[in-house]
């Protein structure tokens, strides 16, 4: 196996690297190369040794990644891809407001929103997108923004400057079409880093988003009851599909909307962000991601080639198989 990680992240890799070195795996088994992606990909996608690749990163990358494999002479390799998605969270006239609150944004704001399952939309039912909205904010004003380290900290900075960028851009071209509702104010420990204060974006639809914003930037639209199916169709319409919450206390709406959303993790009355692996099954489906969930029953033998012997003796009745994996 050879690990490369993001550029951004590389020290981190590396010390993930030498501790599975210390647990026991060989040096000649787990191999870590760090460097710009682009370089080093264009050399291992098209190297016939490589059997497969198991990516986590954004879609285009997948993208990318998928068409270099399949230009290669030779067997075709596995291709495991885990990409982002437009998370959306509908919540209902029924949804408890406080709990709704504290899910919103532990899903929007935790991690500063760097995470392939946080919360981007949160489609909320017209009757309670006020007091909602009023909330959240009061709640966002309670947030320590600063260094990770620090135990009083709530949300720390955004990966590099490239991203915070990215950020203001965003926010800057949006609320010409929409309205920002609200920006935590600047107050943090002192530290380094690429510091972004969370915002809540309110916009007419989710069809306004062009692409996932990766940060800790929460998009509020508001919708009528009549207009659920419409909703979910629109979401379904992105083409992600990687985590939907639901905020219901009326189990037919929830059943409703999980039917009909094209997702891979449906969290009901919960926050959306914080699988477990090995506990919590976890993985997207479309342009969210290929193959079976982390975590799940079926990823390891993923990894694997399937080879199946069959026999014909007596002394077992008969036909046999047995099935053996190999790498």
């Amino acid at each position: 196996m050879i690990a490369k990680p993001a550029e951004q992240t590389s020290l981190c890799g590396y010390r993930v690297v030498q501790l599975l070195h210390e647990a026991g795996i060989p040096n000649e088994v787990l191999q870590f190369l760090p460097g710009d992606g682009a370089q080093l990909g264009a050399v291992l996608l098209r190297d016939p040794r490589v059997a497969g690749v198991a990516f986590t990163g954004s879609t285009e990358t997948a993208t990318y990644i998928n068409r270099q494999l399949a230009r290669r002479d030779g067997p075709i390799p596995v291709f495991i891809a885990e990409t982002g998605g437009q998370n959306v969270l509908i919540a209902d006239s029924s949804a408890l407001p406080e709990q709704l609150v504290l899910d919103a944004a532990y899903s929007a704001f935790n991690s500063a929103g760097q995470r392939c399952s946080a919360l981007r939309v949160l489609y909320v039912q017209k009757e309670i997108a006020d007091r909602t909205l009023s909330l959240l904010t009061g709640w966002m004003d309670q947030l320590q923004i600063g260094d990770p380290m620090d135990l009083e900290t709530d949300v720390g900075p955004v990966i590099d400057a490239e991203s915070r960028e990215m950020l203001e851009r965003h926010i800057k071209l949006t609320s010409k079409s929409g309205k920002l509702v609200h920006q935590c104010r600047p107050r943090w420990a002192k530290g380094r880093g690429h510091y972004f204060m969370p915002a809540v974006l309110e916009i007419n639809s989710i069809r306004d988003l062009p692409q996932e914003v990766f940060g800790p930037i929460l998009h509020v639209v508001r919708y009528a009851a009549e207009d659920l199916n419409a909703v979910i169709d629109d979401i379904n319409a992105t083409g992600y599909g990687l985590t939907l919450g639901i905020h219901s206390r009326i189990a037919d709406t929830a059943e409703q909307i999980r039917r009909r959303a094209q997702v891979g993790n449906v969290y009901v009355n919960r926050n959306m962000i914080g699988a477990v692996v090995g506990s919590h099954p976890f993985g997207g489906r479309n342009l969210s991601g290929t193959g079976p969930k982390a975590g799940g029953p079926n990823y390891l033998p993923r990894f694997a080639t399937e080879q199946t012997c069959t026999i014909n003796t007596a002394a077992v009745g008969g036909n046999a198989s047995l099935l053996t994996l190999s790498r």
